[in-house]
């Protein structure tokens, strides 16, 4: 490279200039590119299909098209959906026509924020990818199901990029430090730990803005830097120089398990507001979303439990959301879960029957199964008793039959008492009309 080309490079943007080279560079996407994975035998064996990546901002999906086209070697042509209409599309497969027939290839068309075209344009595209003219690559950050036709997303493959981690994301800005060619290597920079976990936190998983958050930063330092200064940045010159404040959050200590508590805490006081407040106080400050769905789901069986049946599927689908969708729209949908779970009606009957029975098995050990509810699913078990005896539920006046369920010596035993809050007090109904009942059958008998 000359040092002309060179210094026309470094003056590139900082994201620009460490985009992955190879796929082997790209960080945080091992389920698309790593080894033996569809995408990356499809590029490397230049065997491309249409494909339409959805994620979320600085995750890698430009990336990963341009490299589809360096792999291969193919025309690759970009296409915004903001500044590029159907005249461009025209000339594009003008060319695209020319290119085939002198190499026999097809053009890579990528079309970034896909989901911006309208259904017209979006037409447009469907006879040039089905006569192989043009392979297609997408971008959107919006769920394809909903912003793409269906006639052109059933000809595309949909691969999802995750939010990069905070280990990724830091892998790449300790990458950017290092890199002298294209990165800030040559720079006599000292970066605390804590301040480079600072910069991580303010990306809020887009690699896109943690580099070009760490450019501003070291930046502001260039003059010292140029200088030949060793610059140190701590925390606090991250604060200042990005203008933000960083949440004192630490993953692995006390505040960790203090906020957690708090939100859960609140949850079960039935406190919408202090709720939603803990909630944004953990993801503002980087907690992992899906450590904070996994609580709810606990928290949806613990506290409120049968009192409100819905309630885990409200928690489970934040955390699906989350993982469908990512941040930020997704993060709605976890204070809608939290907010749901604090209203709910409450109830630990089935948390303290959990305890209840696991402590009883302790002590009682491993009682035989009673013979009449034995599986006999041979001859000799049949003539040994198994399934003897055994009433059939359905064959009766409501689907009930008084017969013993629990192992002798825990027949009377009861571990489960259903409160009277929400759905649990139909619970408690029904539980006393089969006890009615049997009562009475055993009276008569």
């Amino acid at each position: 490279m000359t040092i002309t080309k060179s210094l026309a490079n470094m003056r590139l943007p900082l994201p620009e200039r460490m985009r992955p080279r190879s796929l082997d560079q790209i960080v945080g996407q091992d389920h698309l590119v790593g080894p033996d994975t569809l995408l990356r035998r499809a590029i490397e064996t230049g065997k491309l299909f249409s494909v339409i990546f959805w994620g979320p901002p600085g995750s890698g999906k430009t990336t990963l098209a341009r490299l589809m086209g360096e792999y291969t070697g193919y025309p690759f042509k970009s296409f915004s959906a903001v500044t590029s209409g159907l005249k461009e599309l025209r000339q594009i497969i003008e060319q695209a026509e020319k290119m085939r027939d002198l190499t026999g290839n097809p053009t890579l068309l990528f079309v970034d924020e896909i989901h911006r075209f309208n259904k017209a344009q979006q037409d447009a595209f469907l006879p040039h990818v089905e006569s192989g003219l043009i392979i297609l690559i997408g971008a959107t950050t919006q769920n394809p199901s909903f912003e793409v036709i269906p006639p052109l997303l059933s000809r595309a493959r949909v691969l999802v990029l995750k939010p990069l981690s905070e280990k990724a994301i830091r892998q790449i800005l300790e990458r950017a430090l290092s890199d002298e060619e294209r990165g800030l290597g040559r720079y006599p920079i000292n970066m605390e730990k804590d301040a480079l976990q600072v910069v991580v936190q303010f990306s809020e998983g887009d690699a896109r803005v943690a580099l070009n958050n760490l450019e501003a930063l070291v930046y502001h330092y260039k003059d010292s830097l140029d200088e030949g200064k060793t610059v140190t940045i701590s925390p606090r010159d991250v604060e200042q120089v990005l203008q933000r404040k960083a949440l004192t959050y630490d993953k692995a200590g006390e505040e960790h398990y203090n906020l957690i508590s708090a939100f859960h805490k609140s949850m079960r006081g039935s406190d919408p507001h202090a709720s939603l407040y803990w909630l944004y106080r953990m993801l503002e400050a980087g907690e992992d979303p899906l450590f904070i769905c996994r609580r709810m789901i606990r928290f949806a069986s613990e506290d409120i439990g049968l009192a409100d049946p819905q309630a885990l599927q409200v928690a489970l689908a934040a955390f699906d959301a989350w993982e469908k969708v990512g941040p930020p729209e997704a993060e709605l949908a976890l204070a809608e879960a939290a907010a749901y779970l604090a209203t709910a009606p409450k109830s630990n009957a089935l948390y303290v029957a959990e305890k209840a029975v696991k402590e009883e098995i302790r002590k009682s050990g491993a009682l035989p199964v009673p013979m009449h509810i034995r599986n006999a699913p041979t001859g000799l078990m049949k003539k040994l008793g198994y399934g003897k005896g055994y009433l059939y539920p359905h064959n009766y006046p409501g689907a009930r039959v008084h017969q013993q369920y629990l192992p002798d010596g825990l027949k009377r035993k009861t571990f489960y008492y259903p409160t009277e809050r929400g759905f649990e007090q139909e619970i408690q109904k029904r539980m006393c009309q089969i006890k009615t009942d049997a009562e009475k059958k055993s009276d008569k008998s």
